[in-house]
C-alpha cells in the first residue's frame, strides 16, 4: 500500500483534504491506523501526497461510499481482493447505538460514538449515511405514537448545532479558501440542511459567513460588501414556492457580482426558474454541490489557497 514512485507533482495534506473532501484529522487516522496512505515526508515532517495517492484516496472513499466499513477497506487494499471482502453495516451499528444514547439523553455515549465516526470517515459520507439517516429515523419515531418523543428529536439537534458550531470556529480560524455567505431563504426555519453544508465547505478550506435561518435576501448585498465575500450559498425546502423564489433570485442576481448558488429541495424543485433567474441550482449530493461551486469559482476569485499541516 505504498504510494507509488513520487517522480510527479505533490500535494501538501491542506490541498488533499481540499481536492478530496477527506479532512487531515481523518486523513491521519487512516495513515496511523490502517496504513491506507504512506505519504513521503520533508525534512521537516510534512506530509507529501503523489497524484497516486490521491487516486487511492479517491478509490478508498468509492468503496466507503458503497457501504463498506474502513476497516474492510484496508484488508482489501492489502490483499488486493476488491470483489470478495463483506460489506459490514457498520453504519447501522452507529446509528443503533447514537439511538440508544439519545433515547437515555446519554450526551457523553453520544458524543463519542459521533468523534469515533468523524475521526475514520470523511464528513459527507458521516452525513450522508449517518446523520441524515439518523435525524429521519428520530423524525419517524416522533411521528409513531409512543416510540419517540419531541424531546429525543431536540436533544439531538442541539447536540448537532454545537457540534457543528464548534468546527465552524475551529476551522474559520485556519481556513484560507473563498468566503461563502450562507443563508436560508426567507421563511425557512429548517437550517441542518445549511449547516451540514457548510461543514462539508468547511472541510474543504473554505471560509464561510454563516448566517442562519429565515434570512431577508435583500440584506445581503450588504454583507457582500462588507465581507468582499466570492459567492452566496441560499438553502431552502421543497415547500418553497417557485414563482416567489424566481422574484427573490432575480432581486438578488440583479444587485451582486458573485455566483448565487440555491441548495436543498427546492434547488431540484425550481431548477429551471433558478436558473432562469440567474442562479446557480445545487444538487441534493453536498459533495457534488461543493464541486460545481469549486468549478465556478475560480475564474471569480482564484483557487483556494491551502495551508500545508503535519
Amino acid at each position: 500500500m505504498s504510494a507509488a514512485p513520487h517522480n510527479g507533482k505533490l500535494f501538501p495534506i491542506g490541498a488533499v483534504s481540499e481536492l478530496t473532501g477527506v479532512n487531515s484529522v481523518t486523513l491521519r487516522a487512516w495513515e496511523r491506523r490502517y496504513g491506507l496512505i504512506q505519504p513521503t515526508r520533508t525534512d521537516s515532517g510534512h506530509r507529501l501526497y503523489s497524484e497516486s495517492d490521491v487516486r487511492l484516496i479517491e478509490h478508498v472513499l468509492e468503496q466507503l461510499d458503497g457501504g463498506m466499513p474502513i476497516s474492510g477497506v484496508a484488508r482489501q487494499l492489502r490483499t488486493e481482493g476488491f470483489d470478495e471482502a463483506p460489506v459490514l453495516d457498520t453504519w447501522q451499528d452507529y446509528r443503533e447505538s447514537m439511538i440508544e444514547a439519545v433515547m437515555q439523553f446519554n450526551e457523553p455515549v453520544l458524543d463519542g460514538i459521533y468523534n469515533e465516526a468523524m475521526s475514520l470517515y470523511p464528513v459527507d459520507i458521516v452525513t450522508s449515511r449517518l446523520v441524515v439517516p439518523l435525524l429521519q429515523e428520530l423524525g419517524e419515531r416522533w411521528s409513531k405514537q409512543g416510540e419517540g418523543s419531541i424531546a429525543e428529536e431536540h436533544f439531538f439537534s442541539v447536540f448537532m448545532r454545537n457540534k457543528l458550531g464548534a468546527r465552524f470556529h475551529h476551522r474559520n480560524a485556519h481556513n484560507t479558501g473563498p468566503v461563502i455567505i450562507a443563508a436560508c431563504l426567507p421563511g425557512e426555519m429548517h437550517e441542518f440542511g445549511l449547516l451540514l453544508f457548510a461543514l462539508s465547505a468547511h472541510a474543504r478550506g473554505y471560509r464561510l459567513i454563516l448566517l442562519g435561518a429565515d434570512m431577508p435576501l435583500h440584506e445581503l448585498p450588504l454583507v457582500l460588501e462588507r465581507t468582499q465575500a466570492d459567492s452566496i450559498v441560499l438553502s431552502g425546502s421543497i415547500n418553497v414556492h417557485c414563482a416567489e423564489l424566481a422574484m427573490q433570485i432575480t432581486g438578488l442576481t440583479s444587485v451582486v457580482n458573485v455566483p448565487v448558488f440555491v441548495g436543498g429541495e427546492v434547488a431540484s424543485k425550481c431548477k429551471n426558474i433558478i436558473e432562469e433567474s440567474g442562479g446557480i441550482p445545487l444538487g441534493p449530493d453536498l459533495a457534488a454541490g461543493i464541486q460545481l461551486i469549486r468549478k465556478t469559482l475560480p475564474a471569480r476569485s482564484g483557487e483556494a489557497s491551502f495551508q500545508e499541516e503535519v
